[in-house]
């Protein structure tokens, strides 16, 4: 296993961060077409259009060719709210990744570095809300190259962006992921964020049950690391 570091981002590292991000976001494509396949919905779809036209037309070809047909459909369903994610993303906080992350106190984007190579992501933004009572920092684009999974990385870099957290005076630290994310849900709750809310970030999501997760991890007072 190659040694790792964490630092702040570089303008060096935008198409490493990109071409993560895309990678992280878009591999859960197959488990949420499984996911769309198994959705009553679906296998009405799948079972009861083929059986329809059959009755209707008496071809057994057509009814076939009706299933072929279906399945890139659904291929394309599946993708689409990580395709529109990674889009909207580009288009807005990674656009210009200096700017939205280390042009303002209170926010930070880092890397892992393995072998002076990008590895791994994760940005921090402060939460965007006046009616909180309280300062919030939210977690964005954490991600680890698949073959450096499973050393640590990950667990690292939401470390920092505790620690950074803590450092900057913030309450909670929150972020979303995806139904879909099952070892980004495990990683989380086991260093002691809780699920707050589900919720569909998108119609596309919607309509292949997608729900994203709303977690927060709450940070020691002031006055109690004080004592």
């Amino acid at each position: 296993m190659a040694p790792y570091f964490i630092r702040i981002y570089q303008e060096s590292d935008r198409k490493a961060a990109v071409d993560l991000l895309s990678q992280g976001i878009t591999e859960h494509i197959p488990a949420t077409f499984r996911h769309l396949l198994k959705l009553p919905r679906t296998l009405v779809l799948l079972v009861g259009g083929p059986f329809l036209l059959l009755l209707v037309s008496g071809s057994w070809l057509l009814a076939v060719t009706f299933s072929l047909a279906l399945l890139p459909v659904l291929w394309f369903l599946a993708g689409l709210p990580y395709r529109q994610f990674v889009h909207m993303s580009l288009q807005t906080d990674m656009a210009d990744i200096t700017k939205s992350y280390l042009s303002k106190p209170g926010s930070c984007f880092w890397v892992a570095e393995s072998a002076k190579k990008v590895v791994g992501t994760v940005g921090a933004l402060p939460v965007d809300d006046p009616t909180l009572q309280e300062k919030r920092l939210q977690l964005f684009h954490l991600v680890v190259a698949s073959e450096h999974r499973n050393q640590g990385i990950a667990k690292a870099l939401v470390r920092t962006v505790l620690q950074f957290a803590r450092d900057q005076g913030y309450s909670a630290v929150v972020l979303d992921t995806s139904t879909m994310q099952l070892s980004a849900m495990t990683l989380y709750q086991s260093m002691g964020f809780q699920k707050i809310h589900e919720f569909f970030f998108c119609a596309s999501a919607r309509l292949v049950h997608l729900k994203i997760i709303h977690f927060m991890y709450r940070l020691p007072s002031a006055q109690t690391q004080a004592l």
